[in-house]
């Protein structure tokens, strides 16, 4: 004879196997494979929260870990998925706000930046900056054109000591802002920084003139890696340019 501890385990098994399908068909009811399935169904929801407009963020043109010679995977995914798409949803609520911006381009409204507050300066000229930003580095190498070289040994004496101004601009421009190279009056080669999200292009900038080369001196854009070093940042970053896209951009400036 059985004793009472092994019937009462064969009971209880027996139970649970009673239990189950009610508890599969419940699982049913709320949705196919419950609470895990209405879970995910509403994840779709909260992504698309993002405000819609005219403006959308660029897809980088290489990987996020691409770029390791001077800026790390974590950055570039904290920077571009983060910092750029908030500037182009913020620049999108404005649109909403201001009907006449609805049908400029990004370049219109940087010409134009004085007529806007400053929630479009800020947004508008994150947008512009960082995809600009984007486009004029990779991680392949790549060299400058004949006629980029000329000039900038015409304007600063020799690479070296135009890569030295450069890094300069960045390391001295205070707080947050962008160090450019840019074609200036004449048709000239200049250096310049402006703060926060400025740019040469805008139609109060103190140094105007048609970037060929921005690098981005917020602490979002080396700190985890550099930490407060700045000027280590700005030498490892020429590791990255891409001075095919610079002399491509020299010589439509030329045009």
């Amino acid at each position: 004879m059985e004793n009472t501890q092994t019937v009462l385990s064969k009971r209880t098994f027996l139970g649970y196997l009673a239990a189950l399908p009610v508890g599969l068909a419940a699982l049913k009811t709320l949705g196919g494979d419950g609470f895990i399935a209405s879970a995910h169904a509403a994840a779709p929801e909260a992504a698309s929260a993002s405000p819609t407009g005219p403006f959308t963020l660029p897809p980088l043109p290489y990987a996020t870990g691409a770029l390791t010679k001077a800026i790390d995977k974590q950055t570039m995914e904290i920077h571009h998925g983060k910092h750029h798409k908030a500037y182009v949803d913020n620049l999108n609520k404005e649109v909403e706000k201001d009907a006449k911006l609805k049908d400029k381009s990004i370049e219109d409204i940087i010409g134009s930046i004085s007529k806007y507050p400053a929630a479009v300066r800020n947004n508008g000229g994150g947008h512009w900056n960082h995809t600009f930003f984007w486009s004029i580095m990779t991680p392949d190498k790549t060299e400058m054109s004949p006629d980029l070289l000329a000039a900038i040994n015409a304007s600063f004496g020799s690479v070296d000591e135009f890569k030295k101004k450069f890094e300069e601009a960045g390391t001295k421009q205070f707080g947050s802002g962008w160090a450019w190279l840019i074609v200036g009056k004449g048709g000239k080669l200049e250096i310049t920084s402006t703060p926060n999200q400025d740019n040469p292009l805008m139609d109060d900038a103190k140094v105007k003139g048609k970037p060929l080369l921005g690098n981005d001196v917020w602490e979002h854009a080396y700190y985890l890696r550099y930490q407060n070093k700045r000027a280590d940042y700005l030498k490892a970053w020429w590791n990255v340019v891409n001075w095919k896209k610079v002399s491509e951009l020299y010589a439509q400036a030329k045009a």
